[in-house]
């Protein structure tokens, strides 16, 4: 595979549809290394499935999916699995298992189907483990665990499969804000170490602290892409969400909040005239 640092993950007029309904038309992205892509928009407007599209899960109705540089469908599926990395919205504990045993299932990819892990790939869980608080709960059941314990869980596998590319649709989901911080720090530290990271947010905010890019998706086949800062403002985000939206500055940073009903806040109406 062509491993150029220009682009790691795009996609060409790529098209999402569900039954009677376009959610995303003609998508251009690439990102390249070391970048993170914040996907923002309302509920059911596409978020999980763009990511499950990019993640070649399932397939799109046109264009073309990108994975350094050679098409998705022409990839082998363990080798897909080697460079990128999916963290899904919801986990589902089929059979009992331990949290390191989870843990383990990010290796997959990187181990011989013949051989056992190895040293390294244990000392690898482990250290996904603690990059996400959890170091001591190696050996737990993960029925003993409360919700945002387990979403961690699942952030420590996907830490632990070692990709180039990591699509996590709302890694902040169950986690209180003490945790949130920490997971999207160390994501941000992965960018910086050179990975790429496209994640789906609910809390704007998080998005304009971590991302360095935005797509806005409205559900209906637009989107609009671009750099944080120019994307994120209160026109963009009231047309998004439907609803007005305030920028507000609080120790000398812009926050968005939700200014409920009434209308479009003045400051909507001035940019949009």
């Amino acid at each position: 595979m062509n491993t150029s640092p220009t682009q790691v993950l795009g996609c060409e007029r790529l098209c999402i549809a569900v039954p009677r309904r376009q959610l995303v038309s003609d998508l251009q992205l690439a990102l390249a290394q070391g970048e993170f892509l914040a996907v923002l928009g309302q509920n059911g407007s596409g978020k999980s499935l763009t990511l499950h599209t990019l993640a070649g899960l399932r397939p799109q109705s046109g264009g073309t999916v990108l994975l350094h540089g050679a098409t998705l469908a022409s990839v082998r599926r363990r080798t897909i699995a080697r460079h990128l990395a999916l963290l899904p919205q919801h986990n589902e504990d089929i059979f009992p298992s331990t949290v390191m045993d989870t843990v383990m299932i990010g290796r997959h990819p990187h181990i011989h189907h013949l051989r056992w892990e190895s040293d390294a790939d244990r000392r690898i869980a482990h250290d996904a483990l603690r990059a996400v608080d959890l170091d001591l709960f190696a050996g737990r059941d993960l029925a003993t665990l409360s919700g945002g314990e387990r979403q961690r869980v699942a952030i420590a596998q996907v830490l632990a499969q070692s990709p180039d590319v990591y699509l996590l649709d709302e890694p902040s989901n169950h986690l209180d804000p003490q945790h949130q911080l920490a997971v999207l720090q160390v994501f941000r530290a992965l960018c910086r170490s050179g990975k790429t990271v496209m994640a789906s947010l609910h809390d704007v905010n998080l998005a304009a602290r971590f991302a360095d890019q935005c797509l806005l998706l409205y559900g209906d086949g637009r989107w609009r892409l671009g750099e944080t800062r120019s994307v994120l403002n209160p026109a963009n985000l009231s047309e998004l969400y439907a609803t007005p939206i305030e920028a507000v500055t609080w120790h000398d940073q812009e926050l968005f909040v939700a200014s409920g009903g009434g209308g479009a806040p003045a400051s909507v109406r001035e940019r949009n005239p």
